[in-house]
């Protein structure tokens, strides 16, 4: 399980996705999770999944790759499902005991599994296509105007990038640890939630002894290598605009704009399965 969670790792492979801008990568993912939030209907999602399904294909990521990064999330969306499922109010569709299952709260459950899905979906595309140092020269020129306001926009994004590239190697070294102690007879499967949730003791401290460790190395040879980030730091592959990213600029406008005016155009026909 900890093997299937793809987000945070990148996936080496030639494609055009790959050779976009980071610049591109991120404003594109802003806008689309945005744009996840804005839909309210069957369309607007169609159109969210069929682009999605588009930049796949151009990634060259395999598609199975990505499926079992779903793995990791579904418990989260379940219980997003199931909450969205009981406890919306509306027209009754299947009554039994306590509980009544209403044709809205059908509506949101669906609609709330499919902007959850895309959201890590194409959350994972980026980071799949994007290496580590562009993505952190990638944040920094994105954030560069909260310069003005005192923001050391370097740091963080040096932050949010090792965050990320921390991930994969922390779900190593988690799986290293489990499969240790199950080799001495620890039991992480058998018995209730509480017992399980105890048996989780002994993987989080060496966990969090290794992930500290690792911390330190990493400020060592930042240190040994007379690393300084923030204002005149040079970079060995400054990040220069191509035509291919403007032309993905204009692909995401029209995605946005043909998003906006199909679900204008169903509100105004009265829709299909509309809320």
């Amino acid at each position: 399980m900890l093997r299937d969670i793809t987000l945070g790792q990148y996936y080496q492979t030639d494609s055009v996705i790959h050779r976009l801008d980071p610049r591109v990568k991120l404003s594109t993912t802003i806008f689309f999770i945005i744009s996840l939030f804005l839909v309210n209907g069957i369309i607007g999602y169609a159109i969210a999944g069929g682009f999605l399904l588009f930049i796949i294909k151009l990634s060259k990521v395999p598609f199975k790759y990505i499926i079992r990064g779903m793995k990791a999330i579904i418990f989260l969306l379940l219980f997003a499902s199931v909450f969205n499922l009981f406890l919306t109010p509306g027209e009754p569709a299947v009554s039994f005991w306590r509980f009544t299952i209403t044709w809205e709260g059908i509506e949101r459950a669906v609609f709330m599994a499919l902007r959850l899905v895309m959201l890590i979906t194409g959350s994972s595309i980026m980071t799949l296509t994007t290496t580590p140092n562009n993505l952190t020269d990638g944040m920094e020129r994105l954030m560069g105007p909260l310069r003005i306001f005192k923001v050391p926009v370097h740091e963080v994004s040096m932050m949010m990038s090792i965050a990320l590239r921390f991930i994969p190697i922390l779900l190593e070294e988690t799986d290293k640890i489990m499969k240790a102690q199950m080799a001495r007879g620890a039991d992480f499967e058998s018995g209730n939630l509480i017992k399980k949730a105890k048996s989780l003791v002994p993987l989080l401290v060496p966990l969090f002894i290794s992930a500290f460790r690792r911390a330190g190395d990493l400020a060592m040879a930042m240190e040994a290598r007379c690393y300084r980030g923030g204002e005149n730091r040079s970079k060995m592959k400054p990040l220069v605009y191509r035509k291919r990213d403007y032309l993905s600029y204009a692909v995401v406008a029209a995605y946005l704009v043909t998003g906006v005016v199909a679900e204008r155009a169903a509100a105004a026909w009265g829709g299909f399965w509309w809320s």
